[in-house]
């Protein structure tokens, strides 16, 4: 298909032109014209750059672009270097940032509830980020914790009473650890995101709410991918997703 074509698909089935964000979303580095072989990833590094190059991929797609708000705008370093890498190889950055977050069936916390078996019921907090449901009976916050891990292949950092029952939860993949409070608001008994920082450890002891900081990455592999799976149904695209190892 044409790099148009697909700029306006993935534009309209995200809603990119509504969703208020800190980075641009959509094209962001423009290629060959032709697009044949697609290849996704959670972020637009050296290591998955180098990889789509070597399979001859037409364009890459990922979460995590490129030119945020308020960081260095000058082409120096490994800024240069990615760059150079793409343009040389003439491959297309598509990039898609909330807007792969908020999508009610290809994003991640969609992606995220439909691997862990957690049924929807809601969403809160600004632009609704956050997603609310039930993880499909009585649990402990230890044992969502148990199979929160074996589900992710890693092990999340539980604060909290492993004892502690959980009926209600929210969650929201990445760094979303400021929507805390939100969640606790929304009357969840345990809130999942990606990362953690001091003052979330304080306010899940005063809260009585549980937290599961479960990895960055690793709550954000599924909803590059689950698109990507839709664009190869849709289109007969050659999609490959890479999945370059991130400890955080």
């Amino acid at each position: 298909m044409k790099r148009h074509e697909l700029q306006e698909y993935l534009d309209d089935l995200l809603l990119s032109a509504r969703i208020k964000d800190y980075c641009p979303n959509g094209l962001q580095v423009e290629g060959r014209e032709d697009i044949r072989r697609v290849v996704c990833g959670v972020t637009a590094s050296q290591a998955l750059i180098d990889q789509a190059v070597a399979l001859q991929a037409d364009a890459i797609l990922v979460h995590h672009g490129w030119f945020w708000r308020g960081e260095d705008g000058r082409v120096t370093g490994f800024r240069r270097k990615r760059l150079a890498s793409l343009l040389a190889a003439d491959i297309n950055l598509f990039a898609y940032h909330l807007p792969l977050d908020l999508h009610p069936q290809l994003g991640n916390n969609a992606q995220l509830a439909a691997l862990l078996g957690w049924q929807i019921s809601g969403r809160c907090g600004d632009q609704d980020l956050i997603f609310l449901g039930d993880c499909g009976g009585a649990t402990t916050a230890g044992e969502l914790a148990q199979s929160l891990a074996a589900a992710l292949g890693r092990t999340p950092m539980l604060i909290g009473d492993p004892q502690r029952s959980v009926k209600r939860v929210a969650w929201c993949t990445g760094a979303a650890q400021s929507s805390f409070e939100q969640a606790i608001l929304a009357g969840a008994d345990l809130y999942l995101s990606g990362e953690i920082s001091e003052p979330t450890v304080h306010l899940a002891r005063e809260s009585g709410v549980a937290y599961l900081a479960a990895g960055h990455h690793a709550t954000e592999r599924y909803g590059v991918k689950a698109l990507g799976t839709h664009l190869a149904e849709r289109f007969g695209l050659q999609v490959d997703f890479l999945d370059v190892d991130n400890p955080v």
